[in-house]
């Protein structure tokens, strides 16, 4: 079986900028890229969960990426469409990059000590052009019980 580096490294990914980090989603994930939209705040969602945006006719989860990831600064500039198991997420970025193949060398598997903290979103670390880079996770950050109090559950079209 393949190691996360390894799989992040035979694939392409988008590049995005939360704050002064950057960040690494699977391209194959990636629906679009757009400007934000207007978020309906939803009561007793997680703080990194802004709310819920109406996407091409349906509701979508809108994350901002910088909260889940505990960063504090930065403002939301880009929304980004993924693919999460049938469903889909908007992340809220500060911006967008660009698209890289990013190679095995510049990433490592997650340190041990961070593991516990962000094993369920980030898949492994490294750097680009000196500086750092976090591969998030194939979108799969918002549990069932979630979709289910967000009231979302529809498909992805």
């Amino acid at each position: 079986m393949n190691s996360p580096r390894e799989l992040v490294a035979e694939r392409f990914s988008l590049l995005c900028r939360m704050h002064t980090l950057l960040c690494a989603l699977p391209l194959e994930h990636v629906i679009e890229t757009m400007r934000p939209l207007p978020v309906e705040v939803m009561s007793e969602a997680p703080h990194f969960v802004l709310g819920l945006a109406i996407i091409r006719g349906a509701p979508v989860p809108v994350i901002n990426v910088a909260r889940l990831l505990g960063i504090e600064g930065g403002s939301v500039t880009r929304f980004i469409t993924m693919r999460a198991g049938s469903r889909q997420v908007a992340f809220a970025v500060d911006g967008v990059v660009g698209v890289r193949r990013l190679s095995a060398e510049s990433l490592q598997e997650l340190p041990p000590l961070l593991q516990d903290i962000g094993a369920d979103i980030i898949s492994s670390v490294g750097t680009l052009d000196a500086e750092l880079l976090v591969v998030l996770r194939d979108a799969c950050v918002i549990p069932e019980s979630l979709w289910e109090r967000l009231g979302v559950d529809g498909t992805a079209s």
